[in-house]
């Protein structure tokens, strides 16, 4: 019996064979039929559910190519730091505000620390980060912190300092930097990289099983509402994360399929789970994809390394100042090394281009000892990709996944304090790879900025920052190419191509049903389509339940 018949709109098959149809069919969770609809029609029988789009567009469910779904449950849970368009923080007085009034929330009342996400020290009117000082503000007796947009630094107030145990006698962790106050060894609360990264781990310890279900909830609704049926944890740095998530799986509390990939250096520790690492293979919605590796930090945040020097370097920073490595070349030729040994896929964070190095040099490796095959490697974001990188990306097989959306958010500042014209017109250089015939992917990075699915599709299409300014017009791309690097190519970068990606008998019934065609829509009217209903596999997954 056919379940469902969806016709009435604009149906994008992102199938090449069959770009357009009338109507598709639905049975157990597949894709039954696509063709004309008096063909499709003819599969209904009585309790079919005809469901008629009135002109709407039906294409097939995002796939995320990169995320953290527990961090976007756990911005969810916290403070809006944000600044326009996603929040309404402009400024120190309204983080202050912000914080203090989540504090005495429900929410706030139940966790221990203080916690705001999204600030952008690029978009505040002083133009710099929150200090200890200023979280002082905040509170004395309670822990204080706030997460940079980027999620790759984040301030604390003293008391948060004291529970981490940062003070004038602590040294720099390798791949990390503690900030300090003018002429002295004394923090004043910014921290980057590995000397921030610690604090996610002091602020959820106190979290029991229901708030950090409750969490992976609020991550899969928000992942929903943008039309995403597959979703991506692509960093689990603890064990505990990764239990939370197999207890959800186990429960019935996923939604959406969920991909994790766990960090390098949590590798020793997976025991048994390592022969549960699967390019297929989902328990209950939730699979291990592979190994994640972190090489540098955010270039918005100044931390990215970079083979040329930043236009303008942070604060008590050198001239000639190009960021830093995370991990030392033994270490990710090592890890590379062995993840293809046992046949799992790497994923490197590389916004820099010598973190792009570094991973390339390492592929190279790994592939001259074990062979040429078909590995999917990703690089995570490759912002700053030279077009010699993307040729050696090309011959080695090495997908890049771009954070097309910097070129709004962060556009601007690129340009102007970054890493200058030049280099900033071709930030995610989506338009070279396609001109190489490669395969791309684009994300959101959430909890970077929020899992908006439209605003992914229109940065690639536009490339407008926020000051409306194009930022490289030779790396735009269509509207039909970005669809794709959400969809078709997302599902191949996921070794997922058979069941996802595109609509096709036989295939699972993922779809997102918008309130527009993005192929077809002005470029400057996409941002402003509406995700009106997710299907995960013939189950609608948004709007929830009212």
């Amino acid at each position: 019996m056919v379940d469902a018949v969806y016709f009435g709109g604009d149906i994008v098959t992102v199938d090449d064979g069959r770009p357009t149809a009338e109507a598709v069919a639905v049975q157990d969770g597949r894709i039954a039929a696509v063709g004309p609809l008096a063909e499709v029609r003819g599969l209904a029988v009585a309790g079919t559910r005809m469901v008629d789009l009135e002109g709407r567009a039906l294409l097939p469910g995002f796939v995320d190519a990169h995320s953290h779904l527990g961090l976007v449950g756990f911005q969810a849970g916290a403070a809006n730091l944000l600044p326009a368009p996603d929040g309404t923080v402009g400024g120190l007085a309204e983080m202050t505000v912000r914080l203090t009034e989540w504090a005495d929330s429900e929410a706030g009342r139940r966790w221990e620390w203080i916690v705001g996400f999204g600030y952008d020290d690029a978009q505040l009117r002083e133009r710099e980060h929150p200090t200890r000082d200023d979280l002082d503000k905040v509170s004395h007796d309670r822990p204080v912190l706030v997460i940079h947009q980027s999620s790759h630094l984040g301030a604390v107030n003293s008391k948060g300092l004291e529970l981490l145990g940062y003070g004038a006698g602590t040294a720099d962790p390798p791949g990390g930097v503690i900030r300090r106050r003018p002429g002295t060894a004394e923090p004043d609360g910014v921290l980057e990289e590995a000397a921030f990264f610690p604090v996610w781990g002091a602020v959820t310890a106190g979290f029991d099983t229901a708030e950090r279900l409750r969490l992976v909830s609020l991550g899969q609704q928000a992942m929903a509402s943008f039309g995403y049926t597959t979703a991506q944890d692509g960093r689990v740095m603890a064990l505990p994360d990764l239990e939370i998530l197999e207890e959800a799986a186990r429960l019935g509390r996923l939604d959406l399929d969920v991909v994790a990939y766990v960090d390098s250096s949590l590798v020793p520790l997976l025991g048994e789970r390592s022969d549960r690492v699967s390019r297929s293979g989902y328990r209950d919605r939730l699979r291990i994809g592979g190994v994640k590796l972190g090489l540098d930090g955010s270039p918005q945040g100044r931390t990215a390394w970079l083979t040329e020097p930043y236009l303008t370097p942070p604060q008590g920073r050198p001239d000639g100042y190009r960021g830093y490595r995370a991990l030392p070349d033994e270490v990710v030729n090592a890890t590379v090394r062995q993840a293809y040994g046992q046949g799992w896929q790497v994923l490197a964070h590389t916004n820099g281009d010598a973190a792009l190095d570094q991973f390339l040099t390492a592929v190279r490796q790994a592939t001259r000892a074990h062979g040429p095959g078909d590995r999917r490697p990703v690089a995570i974001h490759a912002q700053t990709a030279r077009e010699d990188q993307l040729d050696t990306m090309r011959e080695l097989g090495v997908i890049p996944s771009f954070f097309s959306m910097h070129t709004y958010y962060w556009g601007d500042w690129y340009v102007d304090t970054v890493l200058g014209p030049e280099r900033a017109l071709r930030i995610s250089p989506a338009g070279s790879a396609l001109a190489r015939g490669m395969v791309y992917t684009s994300h959101h990075d959430a909890p970077v900025v929020l899992p908006n699915s439209m605003a992914v599709l229109a940065s690639q299409v536009t490339r407008v920052t926020r000051s409306g300014r194009v930022l490289g017009e030779d790396q735009r791309v269509s509207r039909l190419d970005a669809v794709r690097a959400t969809t078709a190519h997302a599902a191949h970068q996921y070794f997922e191509e058979s069941a996802k990606g595109s609509i096709e008998a036989g295939k699972l019934a993922d779809f997102v049903i918008l309130s527009d065609n993005p192929v077809t829509a002005e470029p400057g009217a996409i941002n402003g389509i509406t995700v009106t209903e997710t299907v995960k596999e013939g189950r609608t997954v948004f709007p929830g339940p009212s």
